[in-house]
């Protein structure tokens, strides 16, 4: 019986979304909002009564829209999409969602709701909607138009950092509070988690799915696709963080593959009939008695939507250099909240800590900002028009000469100094990839030996001995990256030896040069060993095992070192012919 009210739950809800996305699509409006408006005929608070009766496997189903719609973004995404998009898309999305966070708790405070509702609040209102506004350029046919670029760029920005804040908020439900040094931890170990994630998963996933890829059957890349999707996920819920990271975090793994093409066809289907049953439990859950009764919260947040995006990303945009016509129709492109929203809200609701007002209020924005997004962006011009002729002529001014000179720097050409820059920036990167991955082995190392062999049985009774091989395994397993580490510091010391003493000449530049060289030489050595020591300070044996395990570890190093050091140049390797192939078309 329950089989059976399921089927006749998923046929009502397929066959309405149908025929009202039918009817959305004739009217040129997006699809979402006829999913939406589905769910609304069919849900508990439309008379006469509810069509749907399983409202909790329709939920579980919705997780799985949850997790197609970020493993969709994620296969959108590249690093070398981040690296192309460059300082508009940075400076412009972190103005717009540090303004809409701080907007959102400013009218949550007014209206005298608790702080956790402020803070999703915020939260909702930061992340604009990729879903909508793709659909919306593409339908007035601006897809290639310079702005448009602009706003895809703006829109990974924001991409990442939801995730971010989608792991911030999971802390801040957890402790009940906003704590700087509890932010600063859950930031570190995202950071943590991200790189690591994908230095592993670009060397490891890609390589796997062209292996099977080559057997140019469909049905098994596509299993091995949705495997590796739920097995990350289920990993990343391991570790406590939002199934929506997970989703995410393997999509942009899978995006560095030379078989995204073939990846984005096949999850195509799956990821619009879940995507689907996910918009139309949203408007299950739209009761419109609550967003009647909250009729003026819902108009003061549409309000700030609109208007707030519009200049928080119109000044974004300006800052980072851009003409005021271009800027404006950035604002008024991205002037809309969607699917990370309602992620964000999803999430408040399943860890309890908002109020049950705050999704449709969320919903009922959303499907206002939705319907305006066309229209602001075909405004802009005629608006920018305008602005320019009425605009005081001090002011106008003050944006020509901020322009000129940072175009003046931009096309400046490059000196001996931007070199050196880069190649200190490229050092530091490496050194710190190599450092996350120590530390991951050494947190790995504490996690294993105290929550979990601490409850299994054990030949080696000997807690002790037991820690001091998980410790020295760890050591030995982190060695490569150690000593890449180390020799990029070398580098680094010695480029830093060589710049600090031009001009120098005879016996002093050389006692100045070694000596910078030994003092950085000396601080990467004394910087490694206390962030080993303290994080894996938990499972570190008694001093004379420690010592006997250091001078084992010290030997097969010496013996190992060649090998160590052609192991993490492979590694290296791999990952860079992965990040710069080029993708099959199909």
């Amino acid at each position: 019986m329950h089989a059976a009210a399921f089927i006749q739950d998923l046929a009502v809800i397929m066959l309405v979304a149908g025929m009202v996305t039918i009817l959305f699509h004739r009217m040129k409006q997006p699809v979402v909002l006829g999913y939406i408006l589905a769910g609304l005929i069919l849900g508990p608070h439309t008379p006469p009564f509810s069509l749907v009766h399983d409202n909790h496997t329709i939920e579980i189903l919705a997780e799985l829209g949850i997790v197609f719609l970020m493993f969709s973004l994620g296969l959108e995404f590249s690093l070398r999409k981040l690296r192309a998009v460059g300082a508009t898309a940075v400076v412009a999305a972190s103005v717009e969602i540090i303004v809409m966070v701080w907007l959102g708790y400013e009218i949550g405070s007014h209206f005298g709701w608790k702080p956790m509702d402020s803070i999703f609040l915020g939260a909702m209102l930061a992340i604009s909607s990729t879903t909508i506004i793709v659909k919306a350029l593409d339908e007035l046919n601006m897809k290639h138009e310079r702005f448009a670029q602009m706003i895809f760029g703006v829109l990974i920005v924001e991409d990442i950092l939801g995730i971010g804040i989608i792991a911030l908020l999971s802390g801040i439900a957890a402790t009940g509070h906003v704590s700087t040094m509890d932010a600063a931890i859950t930031i570190s170990n995202l950071t943590l988690f991200m790189v690591v994630a994908l230095v592993l998963g670009i060397i490891f996933v890609p390589k796997l799915l062209e292996y099977v890829a080559s057997f140019k059957r469909d049905e098994m890349l596509l299993i091995t696709i949705l495997g590796l999707c739920f097995g990350f996920c289920l990993l990343v819920m391991k570790l406590d963080y939002s199934i929506a990271l997970g989703a995410f975090m393997i999509g942009a793994i899978m995006a560095e593959s030379r078989r995204i093409r073939a990846i984005e066809r096949l999850i195509m289907p799956i990821r619009d009939m879940f995507s689907a049953i996910f918009f139309v439990a949203i408007g299950l859950m739209l009761d419109p008695a609550i967003i009647i009764e909250h009729a003026k919260p819902v108009m003061v947040v549409i309000v700030a939507i609109i208007f707030g995006k519009i200049f928080a990303c119109t000044l974004g945009t300006m800052a980072a250099g851009n003409d005021g016509r271009t800027s404006l129709r950035v604002g008024m492109g991205l002037s809309q909240i969607g699917e990370f929203s309602f992620i964000i809200a999803s999430l408040g609701l399943t860890l309890g800590v908002t109020s049950s007002f705050l999704y449709p209020i969320a919903v009922a924005a959303s499907v206002i900002t939705t319907l305006t997004t066309p229209y602001l962006i075909k405004a802009a011009d005629p608006l920018s028009n305008k602005l320019a002729r009425n605009l005081p002529g001090k002011i106008s001014q003050f944006f020509r000469l901020y322009r000129n000179w940072l175009d003046s720097n931009s096309h400046a050409p490059d000196s001996d100094g931007a070199i050196l820059a880069g190649i200190y920036r490229k050092l530091l990167l490496q050194v710190f990839v190599n450092l996350c991955m120590v530390s991951a082995l050494c947190l790995g190392a504490v996690w294993l030996a105290n929550d979990y062999l601490v409850s299994r049985p054990s030949p080696m009774r000997d807690i002790m001995w037991q820690q001091a091989l998980i410790w020295g395994t760890s050591l030995l397993l982190a060695a490569p990256f150690l000593i890449a580490a180390f020799r990029k510091l070398q580098s680094l010391g010695l480029l830093l030896a060589d710049h600090s003493t031009q001009g120098m000449t005879g016996s002093d530049c050389s006692r100045v040069q070694r000596f910078i060289a030994k003092t950085v030489n000396v601080l990467a050595i004394v910087s490694m060993t206390l962030l080993v020591l303290t994080l894996s300070h938990k499972i570190m044996p008694a001093l004379d095992v420690r010592v006997v395990a250091l001078l084992i570890i010290a030997g097969l190093v010496s013996l190992l070192w060649r090998w160590f050091v052609m192991l993490h140049y492979r590694m290296q390797i791999t990952l860079i012919e992965t990040l710069t192939q080029d993708k099959e078309e199909h």
